[in-house]
């Protein structure tokens, strides 16, 4: 597997030190337990962020509520299940084994936060034979992640963002304006632009999306299902 597309270096150093919510959290640890390139970024980060830790005065750690210590608990875990750098265990670690059924759709730290791969999920219909299962809501204004999957040829409707979106491909591939995702890569995009993706040949499309804001679809259709569908 070769990955073309991958998140920038600042959303990569901000996991590495714990700066991100947990819906970009979620996207960048399900990233890089399939990419090895960005794996080495985040852990030589995480070193270069301890090294400089080393060198800090001692401060005194703030009281978590309940809320709060749950949601960073909740993020630890998920840098723990992240894959190694060496190589020899990338594959284990990340779920990437020969297992029986076959290779899991969904890496271990999403699988594990889903509750499954994606073929035990319960998946909720969108319409166009689309689905999708909700995993990060958004309360108070944060992004949102969810699984999408969609049929090969089906094309999403055009929209655009009013923050930014990232896309992560685990199954099958689509196409968004002339350039193709397959596993692993990210797509990104903003408040500049606006795309209609279609999903490749072959296997059901499955992505990880994370969007900061409701998309703004072009069709009248798509607006008026959208209260209903929530995304």
């Amino acid at each position: 597997m070769t990955i073309h597309h991958h998140p920038d270096d600042e959303l990569l150093v901000a996991y590495a030190a714990g700066e991100l919510d947990e819906a970009w959290s979620l996207v960048i640890a399900t990233h890089t337990a399939l990419c090895p390139v960005c794996r080495s970024d985040v852990h030589m980060a995480e070193a270069v962020g301890a090294a400089l830790l080393e060198d800090m005065p001692a401060a005194e750690m703030a009281v978590l509520d309940d809320a709060a210590l749950a949601r960073t608990l909740a993020l630890a875990e998920l840098a723990d299940e992240e894959t190694p750098p060496d190589a020899s265990s990338a594959a284990s670690a990340s779920g990437e084994t020969d297992a029986p059924g076959g290779i899991p759709i969904l890496p271990q730290p999403l699988r594990d936060y889903a509750g499954g791969d994606a073929d035990t999920l319960k998946w909720r219909r969108l319409g166009a034979g689309a689905f999708q299962v909700p995993l990060v809501t958004g309360r108070r204004g944060a992004p949102t992640a969810r699984l999408l999957r969609f049929p090969a040829g089906t094309a999403v409707p055009e929209h655009g963002h009013d923050g930014m979106e990232m896309t992560l491909v685990l199954a099958g591939s689509y196409a968004d304006a002339g350039a193709p995702f397959a596993r692993g890569d990210v797509d990104v995009n903003d408040a500049e632009v606006a795309h209609r993706p279609v999903a490749g040949a072959g296997p059901d499309c499955i992505c990880l999306t994370v969007t900061e804001r409701p998309l703004r679809f072009r069709g009248l259709i798509a607006r008026l299902a959208q209260p209903f569908i929530g995304v």
